[in-house]
């Protein structure tokens, strides 16, 4: 629906918007946020990352990040439990005396949807990827509302584009109670200025060219930056269709 105003240039339009802007990026991995982190940082923002993967190429990475962010910080902590990611929220969320953007990634593995053999098992599963997200969407909501700063919170869970219907629905439900959760919150933090946005998996395994969606990792750092900057500030509650960001 948005999809046509988000494009290539929107890093040039932002840039002095967003220089020095506090931005939290969780779930940082080799796949998943190296582009969001590198368009943030050439904007000169003030950079926490968070990662559990320290590969050699991101260590690279964070070395690059260095050069163009104004300030960085690195965190490695284990955020996988709601409470765990509650607690980094809090620590996140002070370390720039605020923030004005954050965005939460996660993923659902080809292995973990091959380890479904039953509802209680989607269940699970999808509750061990909404739960920490929940927790620092909340958490970070209400410290931009204590120092009375407007901002965006993106969560993103991406998962394989679907092969066949078992997969599609997978992802189907994985969208759907990923949108939940997003207009839930969305709801919650409206008049408190704090705006709550979401990227889900598209769940359709047959070639189509309907509709709008993101399709790579520079596509979701574009959609980023449109929705931390003013450009975006009208919309909240929203959930955008990704396909195969993690293929």
């Amino acid at each position: 629906m948005y999809m046509d105003r988000v494009g290539t240039s929107v890093e040039d339009e932002v840039s002095s918007e967003l220089s020095r802007a506090r931005i939290l990026i969780t779930g940082l991995t080799g796949a998943a946020g190296v582009d969001v982190a590198r368009t943030f940082a050439d904007l000169n923002v003030r950079l926490v990352v968070h990662t559990t993967e320290l590969s050699p190429d991101l260590v690279e990475l964070f070395a690059f990040l260095s050069q163009s962010a104004s300030e960085i910080r690195l965190h490695t902590l284990d955020i996988s439990a709601a409470n765990a990611a509650a607690r980094f929220a809090q620590t996140s969320a002070q370390a720039f005396g605020g923030l004005d953007a954050a965005i939460n990634m996660t993923s659902v593995s080809a292995e973990e949807i091959e380890n479904i053999q039953s509802d209680d098992d989607l269940h699970t599963l999808i509750e061990s990827k909404l739960a920490p997200l929940a927790q620092l969407t909340r958490v970070i909501a209400n410290r931009m509302c204590v120092v009375m700063s407007e901002g965006l919170v993106l969560n993103v869970l991406s998962m394989p584009e679907p092969r066949d219907s078992r997969t599609a629905a997978v992802a189907g439900y994985v969208r759907t109670a990923l949108a939940a959760m997003i207009a839930e919150e969305a709801r919650a933090w409206a008049d408190k200025g704090v705006r709550i946005n979401g990227v889900g998996p598209r769940a359709y395994f047959e070639p189509s060219t309907s509709g709008a969606y993101l399709a790579n990792e520079p596509d979701v750092a574009s959609l980023a930056l449109h929705l931390a900057s003013r450009r975006g500030r009208s919309l909240s509650g929203y959930v955008f269709d990704a396909c195969g960001l993690d293929d």
